[in-house]
C-alpha cells in the first residue's frame, strides 16, 4: 500500500507533520539506491530543482543531502519548470532528478516529483520501492565515495533552447501575454516565447518565496483577461507553480480550457502528419464536446482515468504523439517526456503564426457543452458508488440524455466524497440531472 506517494509524487504542507526535512533526506537518499541500482558503472547522478516556494530553500537542501549521502552527485538547476528537470535529466545523462514544488497549490504546501533515467516519471511499483526503502542501509558511502554537488547555471538557457528548436515556425508578429504565477515559470516562460520571436508581456513574474498562485497563474485567470484586453495581445497564457501545464485567454478574454488547446493540436499535427495513427489521448474528464469535434475531425479520441499519468502511461503504450488534459496538461511525447506548460503554449502561439488564424477561430473548432460537477459526502464512497440505487439512477440519466450529454459518476481519490459529473446540451438540464442525481447518492450513504 502507498504511504507517501499520491498521483504526482509526495506532497504536503512543508515542515508540517509528513513533508519535513528528514523525509525529503529519507526519499531522496531511497531514490538515489532504487533508480542508479541497475547500473553500477559509474557514480550516479540527480537533477535537483524546484519552484520558488520559501520551503523549497530548505527542501532543496535536505534532498542534496540525501542524494549525496547514498553516493549520487546532485546538480542544482535552480528555480526552473518541472518539464525543465524532466528534460535536463534526458539531455544530461542523469540517472533520476528531483522536482521540488506543489504545482498549484497555496505557498505553504510544497513537494516531492522524482523523475527515472531519461525523465520519464515513476512507474507505481518503484514508488513502493523507494517507499520500502527509507530507512538507510547499515553501511553508506564514506571518503570519496560520497557524492559531490555541483550548480548548472545555464539550466534555463539549456531548456529555452531545446523549446525553441521545437517549436515549428517564428512566433514573430504574435502578442502574448503571460502570467508566470510568481512560480517557476517567472524566467524561463518569457525568454523563451520571446526567442521563438514573439513580443512578450510577463505579468506575475516576481518570485518573492511567499507569493506562488496567490490569486494568479492558471487557477485564477482574473488577472490575465485583463492584461490581454489592456495589452492588445493576441492571446494569454497562465501557467501554475511549476509550469508543467497552462491555459490561454483569447484576444477577447475568453478563457480557452485544455480541450480546447488539444482540440487545436491534434488538429494542427493531423494536418502536419505528426499526430501518430490519428489518434488523441484524454482523460474521462475531458468535455463531450471534445468527442463530438474529434469525430468531427477523422481523429480517434482514446480516453483513461484521471491523472496525467495515465494519460503518460497510455501515450507510452500505444506511441501515440498528442495527450493530455482539461486541466492543460498536455503531453507531446516527440519533445517531451511530461506535461510541459511551455511547450504547449509554443506550439498553439505557432499554430496561430502559420495560419494566420485567431485563437478564437482555432478554439472554435471544438463547442463546450455545459458541465456541471457536484461533490457529495458519503460514508463510504465506494459502497455508494457501486449501490443498486445510484447503478439505476445514473442508467435512467443516461438513456434520457443518449448521445447530447453524459454521466460521469466516480469517488474520490483522496476524500469521502463521489463526484457527480453530467454535460447536457443545456446548462438548465446539466442542472438538473446533477441534482436530481446527488440527491440519490446522498440517500443512498
Amino acid at each position: 500500500m502507498r504511504r507517501l506517494f499520491g498521483t504526482d509524487g509526495v506532497r504536503g504542507l512543508a515542515n508540517g507533520e509528513l513533508l519535513t526535512p528528514e523525509l525529503a533526506v529519507a526519499v531522496s537518499a531511497s531514490a538515489a539506491r532504487v533508480l542508479a541500482a541497475h547500473d553500477r558503472s559509474h557514480r550516479p547522478v540527480a537533477v535537483v530543482g524546484r519552484d520558488p516556494r520559501a520551503s523549497g530553500e530548505m527542501l532543496e537542501a535536505a534532498v542534496v543531502a540525501g542524494l549525496t549521502s547514498a553516493g549520487a552527485d546532485a546538480v542544482r538547476v535552480g528555480v526552473v519548470p518541472t518539464p525543465a528537470v524532466a528534460h535536463l535529466v534526458a539531455e544530461l545523462g542523469a540517472d533520476l532528478g528531483v522536482m521540488i514544488s506543489a504545482s498549484h497549490n497555496p505557498m505553504p504546501d510544497n513537494g516531492i516529483k522524482l523523475f527515472a533515467a531519461g525523465g520519464h516519471k515513476l512507474p507505481d511499483e518503484v514508488e513502493l520501492e523507494i517507499e520500502a526503502g527509507l530507512t538507510p542501509p547499515a553501511t553508506r558511502p564514506t571518503g570519496a565515495a560520497v557524492g559531490r554537488v555541483r550548480d548548472l547555471p545555464d539550466a534555463i538557457a539549456r531548456y529555452g533552447a531545446h523549446l525553441v528548436a521545437a517549436t515549428p515556425v517564428s512566433l514573430v508578429g504574435i502578442r502574448v501575454v503571460v502570467d508566470c504565477a510568481h512560480g517557476a515559470a517567472s524566467v524561463a516562460a518569457p525568454e523563451a516565447y520571446a526567442k521563438a520571436g514573439a513580443d512578450v508581456v510577463a505579468i506575475n513574474a516576481a518570485p518573492d518565496g511567499l507569493n506562488i498562485n496567490d490569486g494568479v497563474g492558471s487557477t485564477h485567470l482574473g488577472p490575465l483577461r485583463a492584461a490581454v484586453l489592456a495589452h492588445g495581445a493576441d492571446l494569454g497564457i497562465a501557467h501554475d507553480g511549476d509550469a508543467d501545464r497552462c491555459l490561454a485567454v483569447d484576444a477577447g478574454g475568453n478563457d480557452v480550457d485544455g480541450d480546447h488547446i488539444m482540440a487545436v493540436l491534434a488538429v494542427a499535427m493531423r494536418d502536419a502528419g505528426e499526430l501518430v495513427d490519428d489518434t488523441l489521448v484524454a482523460t474521462v474528464m475531458s468535455n463531450l464536446g471534445l468527442h463530438l469535434a474529434m469525430r468531427a475531425q477523422g481523429i480517434t479520441l482514446r480516453t483513461t482515468g484521471v491523472g496525467d499519468r495515465y494519460v503518460l502511461e497510455d501515450l507510452r503504450a500505444g506511441g501515440y504523439s498528442l495527450g493530455g488534459e482539461q486541466s492543460g496538461h498536455v503531453v507531446l511525447p516527440g519533445h517531451a517526456t511530461t506535461g510541459d506548460g511551455l511547450l504547449t503554449a509554443m506550439r498553439l502561439m505557432a499554430r496561430m503564426a502559420s495560419t494566420g488564424s485567431s485563437l478564437a477561430e482555432l478554439a472554435g473548432v471544438m463547442t463546450s457543452l455545459p458541465q456541471v460537477l457536484v461533490n457529495v459526502p458519503v460514508g463510504d464512497k465506494d459502497t455508494v458508488a457501486a449501490s443498486e440505487s445510484v447503478r439505476v439512477a445514473v442508467a435512467a440519466a443516461e438513456a434520457a440524455l443518449g448521445d447530447t450529454g453524459r454521466v460521469l459518476l466516480r469517488p474520490s481519490g483522496t476524500e469521502q466524497l463521489v463526484r457527480v459529473m453530467v454535460e447536457a446540451p443545456t446548462a438548465e438540464t446539466a442542472e438538473r440531472t446533477a441534482a436530481d442525481l446527488a440527491e440519490v447518492v446522498a440517500a443512498a450513504s
